[in-house]
């Protein structure tokens, strides 16, 4: 076998973008502005909607085409979605909602719960009912990942909390801990890059992931727009004025819609990469089949600078009761 190595040059590639956020926080109308910029003014792009049409509220507003995707919301029919999409011709490709994929309809939670209880419903087959559910959503995200067309992907958030004693009163208080996409735990960091849209800023994107190169195109006072998605386009084409095949990057002009003006500071981004961190690592140790990856997965802990000191102390906590659990002990 022999092995060549070439020159790193950044081939034509396509973007994974994702938008996650509460009801208000402009989620599908950033993503249909991002994706007029991606295939530009004459381009064609297609929204699979998972909301019983509610895209359709904008059909007024961007020129796209529309497909009404049904329950089950099952990891193949997503994947099925974005290769009919692709084989039609669409430069890109809007999904909303990907969460119904992880807690829909038919979804990878329903899939487990089916699972679960045809296994007897133990808590020993609780780990092995997530087998067909998980490797389902892999053969999608390498689907996804491997697709020659730009997809952008909605996603509902909620609000994760947590419980503390108040050293004063004594009492239980509630603190919230930032937002959680809902989404299988590893679907956010296999995206070219993603965003939380809070309904206090409706339109602005606070980054999760976004790579240094792509920070110039994202102003973070400002809305995502076309601007946004034609500065993606061009980098996904290497940088070249040959942004896409159906005229993106060809001096797309973003209509006039108001922009954020206020000088209010934002949240900081790094709660939501935080509580995101803090969810996969509760998983990871949940799962734990034995002593030797729970002590894998307390490794994982104490590598990831995304968590705070308290958070590795809680994590370690739970980490002890996994280890008693698994060993036997009371």
């Amino acid at each position: 076998m022999s092995y060549t190595f070439r020159k790193a040059v950044r081939a034509d590639t396509t973007v994974l973008i994702a938008l996650a956020g509460p009801s208000g926080g402009g989620k599908t109308y950033s993503a249909l502005r991002l994706a007029r910029g991606i295939v530009g003014p004459r381009g064609k792009f297609a929204m699979i909607d998972t909301e019983a049409g509610r895209a359709l509220h904008y059909s007024d507003q961007f020129d796209f085409d529309h497909l009404d995707l049904k329950p089950p919301f099952s990891p193949e029919n997503y994947a099925k979605a974005v290769a009919a999409a692709e084989a039609a011709g669409y430069h890109a490709i809007i999904i909303d909602s990907m969460s119904h994929e992880w807690n829909g309809d038919g979804g990878c939670q329903d899939m487990h719960d089916a699972a679960h209880e045809k296994l007897g419903n133990t808590e020993q087959t609780n780990i092995l009912a997530w087998r067909d559910a998980k490797l389902d959503h892999k053969r999608m995200m390498s689907r996804f990942l491997q697709t020659r067309s730009h997809v952008i992907f909605c996603l509902r958030a909620e609000e994760k909390i947590k419980f503390l004693k108040d050293p004063q009163t004594g009492k239980m208080k509630i603190e919230p801990v930032g937002w959680m996409p809902l989404c299988e735990k590893n679907f956010m960091y296999e995206m070219t890059a993603s965003f939380m849209l809070l309904d206090d800023h409706p339109g602005v994107g606070r980054p999760i992931k976004l790579q240094e190169q792509m920070k110039p195109f994202f102003n973070p006072k400002n809305c995502l727009d076309e601007f946004a998605g034609e500065q993606l386009a061009k980098w996904a084409a290497g940088g070249t004025e040959k942004a896409a095949k159906d005229g993106a990057g060809q001096g797309l002009e973003a209509p006039a819609i108001p922009q954020q003006a206020s000088d209010a500071p934002l949240p900081q981004p790094d709660i939501f990469v935080q509580s995101s961190a803090m969810a996969d690592h509760e998983l990871m140790i949940d799962e734990s089949e034995n002593l030797s990856k729970a002590q894998s997965a307390w490794q994982d802990v104490t590598a990831d600078t995304r968590l705070t000191s308290q958070q590795k102390a809680e994590l370690y906590q739970r980490y002890q009761r996994k280890c008693k659990t698994l060993s036997g002990k009371k």
